[in-house]
């Protein structure tokens, strides 16, 4: 028979789960604190310590949602991590410079996240380093460009 756990009252409050990311890890950012809600800024070089802390400390048990922005000048890479545990939401940006999208890949922290990286690989370009299978999920393997940038040129030919 499966067990089912259910939450009643969450652990912490997202005032502290924010409270305690920022004083473990000075250079995160909060950006807002809202009810079942936390946003984040993150920079890559902190990155998966920043996961790893919010996986093994915080209870930050699902990935749900990997998704690249193209901003022209730079990628912001925005994460969506949830606590069932504290009935929490987090939303973590990672800027990436245009120049050298890559950021450490979260798949070995949650393996959600794979196919979540794979389609931003091919269709943005954004490279996750460490991923155990980085390589396109939806184009040819032969398909030169990532058509989702902004400055694609639509009708482009390999």
């Amino acid at each position: 028979m499966s067990q089912v756990i259910v939450y009643d009252k969450p652990d912490r409050s997202e005032e502290d789960v924010a409270n305690a990311i920022k004083s473990k890890f000075s250079a995160v950012e909060v950006l807002k604190v809202a009810p079942r809600k936390i946003f984040l800024k993150v920079n890559r070089e902190n990155f998966l310590d920043v996961c790893k802390y919010m996986k093994d400390e915080l209870s930050f048990e699902h990935n749900s949602c990997v998704s690249p922005v193209d901003y022209m000048d730079h990628f912001t890479v925005v994460y969506h991590i949830s606590s069932w545990t504290n009935q929490i939401m987090a939303e973590v940006h990672v800027d990436l410079p245009r120049d050298d999208p890559v950021v450490d890949s979260i798949t070995p922290l949650w393996g959600g996240a794979n196919w979540h990286e794979r389609e931003a690989f091919d269709l943005m370009g954004v490279v996750f380093k460490g991923h155990p299978d980085l390589r396109r999920i939806m184009l040819p393997e032969e398909f030169k460009f990532h058509p989702l940038r902004k400055d694609f040129i639509v009708g482009r030919r390999v």
